[in-house]
This record gives C-alpha cells, sequence and structure tokens, in this order.
C-alpha cells in the first residue's frame, strides 16, 4: 500500500509571542542573561590575567624578541579560546611566573572547570517547560554522554552568577596579591603596561 505524503509547513504567524522562550517568565531569562554575561566577564578576566602573568616575567635581554613574539600568540590565543582553553592557559601562566604567591591555584582551577561545564550547560542548554515552580531542567548531553538533569530557577541562577563574580575576584587576586594592577583596573599595583 503506498504512503500518503503529507507535506507540511509551520504557520510562524501563529507561533506564541516570544516563541520558544514563551513559557518562561521574563525573570527567568534576565537572570539567564546576567548569568550568561557574567561568564563573559570571567572570560574577559582569565584573559587579562594571562596577559599580566605573561607580561611581568623577567626576560634576558638577548631573548625579548623571540619571547615577545611567543607573548604575542599567546595573546592572540587568550583573546579568542573558549572558557576551557582560557583556563589551561591561566594555569599554565600562574605556575610559570617566578612570582607567583597564589597556594591553592590547584583549587582555583578546578573550580574554574566546573562552572565552565555549567557554563556549557547554560549557553548551549535547549531550555524545557518549566515545573509549577519555574524550575527548568535543560537538554543538554556533554561529550562524554553525561545527561545534565538539575532543575534549574532564578535562586539557582543568582547562586551561579554569585559564584562566578567569585571565581572572578580569585583570578583577579592572583594577579593583585603579587603586587600588580589588575589590567584595565584602577586598583593598587604596579601597573603591567605603563
Amino acid at each position: 500500500m503506498p504512503y500518503d505524503l503529507r507535506r507540511s509547513i509551520i504557520d510562524q504567524d501563529a507561533l506564541p509571542e516570544d516563541f520558544p522562550t514563551h513559557r518562561h517568565a521574563g525573570a527567568f531569562w534576565e537572570v539567564l542573561g546576567r548569568t550568561v554575561a557574567t561568564f563573559g566577564f570571567l572570560e574577559e578576566t582569565i584573559a587579562k590575567a594571562i596577559f599580566a602573568f605573561t607580561g611581568t616575567r623577567d626576560v634576558p635581554a638577548q631573548e625579548i624578541e623571540a619571547e615577545f613574539e611567543k607573548w604575542l600568540s599567546t595573546l592572540q590565543k587568550a583573546l579568542s579560546d573558549p572558557l576551557g582553553g582560557l583556563i589551561d592557559a591561566y594555569g599554565k601562566a600562574a605556575r610559570q611566573h617566578p612570582n607567583t604567591t597564589i597556594t591553592n591555584l590547584q583549587d582555583l582551577l578546578d573550580d574554574l572547570r566546573r562552572a565552565a561545564e555549567l557554563r556549557n550547560v547554560l549557553c548551549h542548554g535547549s531550555w524545557r517547560i518549566p515545573d509549577s515552580a519555574g524550575r527548568s531542567i535543560p537538554f543538554y548531553v556533554d561529550r562524554k554522554n553525561r545527561v545534565f538533569e538539575t532543575p534549574i530557577d532564578v535562586a539557582y541562577l543568582d547562586q551561579v552568577r554569585g559564584h562566578v563574580v567569585e571565581l572572578a575576584c580569585a583570578v583577579m587576586d592572583t594577579v593583585g596579591h603579587m603586587g600588580w594592577q589588575f589590567p584595565g583596573s584602577r586598583g593598587p599595583g604596579k601597573q603591567v603596561v605603563g
């Protein structure tokens, strides 16, 4: 028996306003956007810390030109790397700096990596219909085939955003604790480039 093929297209004019985000409250989307933006701030902060750590090492005069070329490449990557690559580069730069004073670098890097995993969920998940309490489980599967199963609401996102701010401040502190002014700030310390 031949199959009766019924072709169709979406009537986009009939979709609800703000489709496909129409089932969540505007407050949810605002807080999600602020949380994602805070992750962007964290990425910029880590890139600036890489700049500070790699730009404040003493280099023998005969190696300055070669080191400068390497430094330009490092800075270029810091501008375009995703968060995971930035965390790796930051850890390497902090470990290699002779005047690093941070004693819990590995703990900070581990916290940054956990935050990066959650960032991927928040940025790349497909948000499901919220439950009666306003919680939603985004559809997200990572590269290790782990399915994200935690319900997320405004309070959860506020907590995440606060933690990301703490992480950004901790990264800034690793530069400031060495006596350097964090790049782009007006804080205390010696300017990285003056």
